[in-house]
């Protein structure tokens, strides 16, 4: 099994590519089920999580070529509409081709997902909500078995909470139903608005697309025919790099990046004494001599993504003062919390709340990534900590991280992958 091996204490300095969004690289894939023509993909990022669900839509018939960052998907010949626990057990994401499947094929069975441990992450409002629009759907032997014989039909859907996943699916599954769906509480991510503006590229109506409010005028089953799409910049992946910069006091420019996308992210480091220069597509970062702590409450887009929560913990983990972080959309994602303890840090957790006690330094030590984002602040500890860490289980980072290890080595980390 694959770790990393990172002697802290070393300046990074340059500049480093930011590669396509993993979270909207998926459901743009999984989008593909509803076209039966060519559709060409770019900027994908090379992450275990793109290789399977491609592997997913190979395996239901669809004819896949992929080179690393570009994908041509022809589903014409799809003749399978069951994801099989096999690929859907490795990925929560793959839940995603059940809204395309169900409403192009009118049947289908997907396994129930897996993915990071951090929570339950219930699909129950996936499956209601493509109730309310007609279909008929039983859980049987881990399957989620769902037909609409006579197609989906539009109707208002409320989510009760916001859901990234129940958004999208509804989304893609509103594309070829009859009539209009209207979405009442979506999901805002910038991965949502490319979702959107895909299906919008194949001349479907969608209303309100950035807002909480969407309006989508189905095609009646008419298969769509997709312009070319370039995937955003993946805005975790660019605020990981920003929180290394930070932590390791040093001073890097980011290319290929959407600071628009990253604002609650930027606004965090700027407060905690970073200097951030902006510029086109590119992001220069500055970071202190000594950091200031940090409040933080992660919630959905536009506010401070969860997904950030374990990089800034790190972060703080050094700063001078007490900082209080508050995570507020999955009960069981501060596992990163005692392995950070393992590097010397001083955090004290008391439910939904972490209390980080800055230090004046951490010290080299096994640890062991719990799921994706734990992975990164594990890393981003070792690149200040004294000595030798070495980071196990980082097939966690490679679901969602393209050439991670290559891409700080080239800032001047000394980080090396090596097999047990």
């Amino acid at each position: 099994m694959d770790y990393l091996e990172i002697e802290g204490g070393h300046k990074l300095q340059g500049r480093v590519n930011i590669s396509g969004a993993k979270n909207s690289a998926l459901p743009v894939i999984a989008a593909s089920i509803l076209s039966d023509k060519p559709f060409k993909i770019t900027n994908l990022p090379n992450v275990v999580d793109i290789r399977t669900l491609l592997k997913l839509v190979d395996m239901l018939g669809g004819k896949v070529e992929h080179d690393n960052t570009t994908a041509i998907i022809d589903n014409s010949s799809m003749n399978s509409t069951k994801a099989v626990y096999e690929i859907v057990s490795q990925m929560r994401a793959s839940i995603l081709v059940l809204g395309p499947l169900l409403t192009r094929f009118k049947h289908c069975e997907v396994s129930l997902p897996g993915g990071c441990a951090i929570g339950q992450r219930p699909i129950d409002m996936h499956l209601k909500a493509l109730e309310a629009m007609g279909a008929k759907i039983e859980i049987k032997g881990g399957y989620v078995q769902a037909e609409a014989p006579k197609g989906l039909q539009g109707t208002k859907i409320v989510f009760d909470k916001i859901t990234v996943g129940g958004t999208e699916n509804v989304i893609m599954a509103a594309s070829m139903a009859k009539g209009v769906t209207t979405i009442t509480n979506a999901a805002k991510e910038p991965e949502i608005v490319q979702l959107c503006e895909l299906i919008q590229s194949a001349g479907v109506e969608i209303t309100g697309v950035g807002t909480s409010e969407l309006s989508i005028t189905g095609t009646n089953g008419k298969p769509l025919a997709f312009q070319e799409c370039k995937i955003i910049p993946d805005r975790i992946e660019a605020g990981t790099y920003l929180c290394a910069a930070a932590i390791a006091n040093s001073e890097i420019t980011l290319e290929n990046v959407e600071s628009n996308h990253i604002k609650a992210i930027l606004d965090k480091l700027e407060s905690m004494g970073c200097t951030i220069k902006i510029e086109e597509n590119a992001i220069a970062i500055k970071g202190p001599k000594k950091l200031k702590p940090i409040n933080i409450t992660t919630s959905e887009y536009p506010g401070f993504p969860t997904d950030m929560q374990a990089q800034f913990m790190a972060i703080a983990a050094i700063a001078q003062g007490e900082s209080i972080i508050e995570e507020r959309l999955f009960e069981n994602r501060f596992m990163h919390v005692s392995e950070l303890n393992r590097l010397g840090a001083d955090i004290w957790l008391k439910g939904s709340l972490a209390a980080v006690r800055g230090v004046k330094e951490l010290n080299g030590a096994d640890v062991m990534a719990t799921d994706l984002r734990a992975s990164s602040a594990l890393v981003l500890g070792a690149l200040v900590a004294n000595g030798i860490t070495n980071v196990r289980r980082i097939y966690h980072l490679d679901r969602g991280y393209d050439n991670l290890e290559g891409k700080l080595a080239k800032l001047g980390a000394r980080i090396k992958r090596k097999k047990e």
